[in-house]
């Protein structure tokens, strides 16, 4: 769910991107994310680099970097953590198999194309399939 809804948050940053703060409510309104959770999410996305968040009445969040330079192989990478399919990926010293096991070659495999679907795709890509999907959006 992390990946999702962080997804979906910096999506609707991405509509509206240079317009100014957005309001988590706003956010969670929109893209139907529990704000409570909404919440977590953008302070890990602050963390990550992607958002500014600024405080009080006229705060809320924005993107700071660009959603046509901001992959989802990052977002998904900061919220999730690794991308490996398999933990001994990570660790292979965890497994007393690694350097024998017929199925290490697969997990790779999966992993690499995993992460070529990721890097071709951003913010801003995913931001132009929500607006064809479900025709103009307007802010009041």
């Amino acid at each position: 769910m992390k990946g999702d809804y962080g997804v979906r948050a910096l999506v609707e940053l991405a509509h509206r991107y240079g317009e100014g703060q957005v309001q988590s409510a706003t956010i969670a309104n929109a893209q139907s994310i529990p704000e409570p959770y909404l919440d977590q999410l953008l302070t890990t996305l602050r963390r990550a680099g992607f958002i500014r968040s600024v405080r009080g009445p006229q705060g809320g969040h924005a993107l700071i970097r660009d959603p046509q330079d901001l992959r989802l192989s990052e977002v998904i990478s900061a919220l999730e953590g690794s991308l490996a399919p398999i933990a001994c990926l990570d660790d292979p010293e965890g497994c007393r198999k690694t350097t024998s096991c017929c199925l290490r070659p697969v997990w790779q495999e999966i992993e690499a194309a995993t992460l070529r679907v990721l890097e071709s795709i951003t913010i801003a890509d995913l931001a132009e399939r929500e607006r064809a999907g479900s025709g103009a959006r307007y802010s009041i």
